[in-house]
């Protein structure tokens, strides 16, 4: 039986503070979001293939929401 699960890849940098989602391996680009510590990446057509958070630690106050 295949899995056609689909895969994410999660990667963090505590250097930068950065967190990094990206569910879709395709060309994109990253856009701004009504956040500012939230990115969106994008594909040509706005699909949205995965998002960045900055300064993730700052979430350690209060819970970040943001429409994708």
């Amino acid at each position: 039986m295949a899995d056609d699960r689909k895969r994410l890849k999660i990667w963090y940098d505590p250097e930068g503070d950065y967190l990094e989602v990206i569910f879709d391996q395709k060309p994109g680009y990253f856009r701004e979001t009504q956040s500012d510590q939230v990115m969106e990446k994008v594909d040509e057509e706005g699909n949205v293939l995965g998002f960045s958070v900055l300064r993730v630690s700052a979430m350690k106050a209060k819970p970040l929401e943001v429409a994708l």
